[in-house]
């Protein structure tokens, strides 16, 4: 055989194994893209079980805005009774020299509490409007 002839030979086998390869990636390029279409639709579907219903409240949840301004409104009388008590009896302990520090504390924490608490019940209840 002439060498001239087994380089073309040569290069016809490598243009048809290139021609073979390009197909057989874009054989696979299909069946992956295929397949992560179906993925993305699945998911899609997934999804829309969850968002299409609409929300139902139980009648657990259901409070009028009455209700809740009366319990926001009890927690804040008790807020104010625990703070003036605190300042009382820290006021006692500084001018009078009376020994209620753990009385002072206690309602100190108490206060703390409940501004926490009555803070994050209004949040929760009327931060959306």
């Amino acid at each position: 055989m002439p060498v001239g002839h087994s380089i073309n030979s040569g290069g016809i086998l490598l243009l048809t194994l290139r021609r073979l390869s390009c197909v057989l990636l874009v054989g696979v390029c299909l069946a992956v893209g295929g397949q992560a279409i179906a993925e993305v639709e699945q998911a899609e579907a997934v999804i829309h079980a969850f968002t299409s219903r609409e929300p139902v409240e139980s009648d657990v949840v259901k409070i009028s805005d009455k209700k809740k301004h009366t319990v926001l409104f009890a927690m804040g009388i008790a807020l104010l009774i625990f703070i003036i008590t605190t300042a009382v009896l820290g006021i006692s302990m500084v001018l009078f020299g009376k020994q209620v520090f753990v009385a002072h504390m206690i309602f100190a924490g108490f206060s703390v509490f409940l501004a926490i608490a009555h803070a994050v019940v209004a949040i929760v209840w009327f931060f959306p409007f």
